[in-house]
């Protein structure tokens, strides 16, 4: 694991380099460019704002925010692990001609979301202002659990970018996948609505754990339950090692597959 931290680093400026053009391509040709990394957070805000307090009434608080916080981190764990099941087949060019740590690509990927993520955090503080939800020391506990949730999803990307080349349904499998888990995930419905016999089964749903965390830090303004942090680090770091073991040892394969 120290060998690959090493070689990593001696690769770092393919690493910036790759994480930069990440963030410049997902704009490109477009009139406001990397402007909507603000934009669509915002927009989306609106859009929550309009249907939840005009059409579909939801007996919460200043609900668009409630949805909102949760919602941000979801779309970064949900469109980076998409985004890597195809990421080592769309950059076949350099893994078949160039010699370079295979694992910078899901890396870079997660990163670059990262980034996205902590610039709509951004508008959400800004929103949360402007709900009258007030800023409290909790919010210090945000880049614990980015940093956590960012583990977490750069092991799962390991895994799904390397399956992937072997098994290309994987790209459209994870695509349903995510679908179900968002639905099973308590981002649109709080999670006191679960029927009281379901709710140990749920938690077994990582992404429950980061959910409730981001919402007590940002919506309730209280710190996350620490307990239930703690078993979800050693759950992050398992998935993490698990998921860099997959991508190294089928890496030896992705020249001949693609």
């Amino acid at each position: 694991m120290r060998s690959a931290f090493q070689e990593i680093y001696a690769y770092r400026e393919l690493y910036k380099n790759m994480v930069k053009r990440n963030l410049r391509t997902r704009y490109k040709a477009s009139f406001f460019g990397f402007l909507w990394t603000f934009i669509n957070p915002l927009l989306q805000l609106v859009v929550y704002s309009v249907v939840f307090s005009s059409i579909m009434r939801m007996n919460i608080a200043k609900f668009p925010m409630f949805l909102f916080v949760a919602l941000l981190p979801w779309i970064f764990f949900a469109s980076a692990t998409q985004e890597a099941t195809n990421i080592i087949v769309s950059n076949s060019n350099i893994v078949k001609k160039v010699y370079f740590p295979r694992e910078i690509l899901p890396l870079a990927t997660t990163t670059a979301g990262l980034v996205n993520l902590g610039l709509s955090f951004i508008i959400a503080i800004i929103a949360l202002l402007l709900f009258h939800i007030p800023l409290r020391p909790s919010l210090l506990a945000l880049p614990l659990v980015m940093g956590l949730e960012f583990i977490f999803t750069l092991g799962i990307c390991f895994l799904v970018s390397a399956l992937n080349v072997y098994f290309r349904d994987i790209e459209h499998v994870w695509g349903i996948l995510m679908m179900a888990w968002f639905y099973f995930t308590p981002i649109v419905y709080p999670i006191n609505i679960v029927p009281t016999k379901y709710i140990k089964y749920i938690f077994l749903n990582p992404m429950v754990t980061l959910t409730e965390a981001y919402r007590d830090i940002l919506y309730y303004g209280k710190f996350p339950y620490f307990p239930g942090l703690g078993m979800f680090t050693l759950l992050a770091i398992l998935v993490l090692i698990v998921g860099y073991m997959v991508f190294i040892r089928l890496a030896k394969g992705f020249a001949e597959e693609i």
